[in-house]
């Protein structure tokens, strides 16, 4: 059996959820005198207050769970370019080996990369999306898009750390200090591995055509 898509559980129980209050507001709108006893009481906090703050974290939920979503990421008219580059037909380019690979989940592939894999790294990476949509919305839209900070290997050691590929490459074991410094960030991924979105030359590369299911 096909699993349901992601999110349709809770966008169900968000639809039920305003079903119900509405319903609920309406019968006291309609007999207010249903207030005047205990029962009618708690059936309206439950219908004003306790349902529609249930539906609304349920509603936030569906949205925070959406932005994870690639195609929510490259919505943005600023965004498009960068995510064309995912599929440049050339193994020097980062983003696109892992985007081609499956080596992240192509429908979270900007999420998956992009977010901080600490305790609170997915409050910080929400906060971060929000300012994003600020500008997007209200702010000036920089001509060059930039991290806020370098990139941290505590990313990349997420996945790749433990890897036979990573633990073993010939590169990595020039000699005993390079995963050391590697696993402690004083030897940053990104040096070696520096060709991530390239979209200034889009005009000129070439692409990979992603199958159709």
């Amino acid at each position: 059996m096909e699993a349901f898509p992601t999110g349709f559980v809770s966008t169900a129980l968000l639809g039920y959820l305003l079903l119900v209050t509405a319903v609920l507001v309406i019968l006291l709108v309609l007999r207010p005198g249903l207030t005047e006893t205990r029962g009618g009481k708690i059936l309206a906090f439950l219908s004003l207050f306790l349902l529609p703050l249930l539906a609304g974290y349920g509603g936030v939920s569906a949205h925070l769970d959406h932005s994870k979503k690639t195609e929510f990421c490259l919505s943005c008219h600023v965004m498009e370019k960068y995510g064309k580059s995912l599929l440049i037909d050339d193994r020097s380019h980062v983003p696109a080996v892992h985007f081609q690979n499956n080596l992240v989940p192509r429908e979270a592939a900007c999420y998956t990369c992009h977010t901080d894999y600490t305790l609170y790294g997915g409050i910080n990476s929400k906060l971060r999306g929000l300012r994003h949509l600020y500008v997007q919305y209200l702010g000036t839209l920089p001509e060059q898009i930039k991290l806020y900070s370098p990139y941290n290997n505590r990313e990349c050691l997420y996945c790749h750390g433990g890897a036979r590929s990573f633990e073993e490459s010939a590169t990595h074991n020039l000699d005993s200090e390079t995963m050391v410094l590697i696993r402690s960030n004083q030897l940053s991924c990104t040096g070696c591995h520096d060709l991530a979105h390239d979209v200034d030359s889009l005009e000129n590369a070439t692409f990979w055509k992603e199958p159709v299911p």
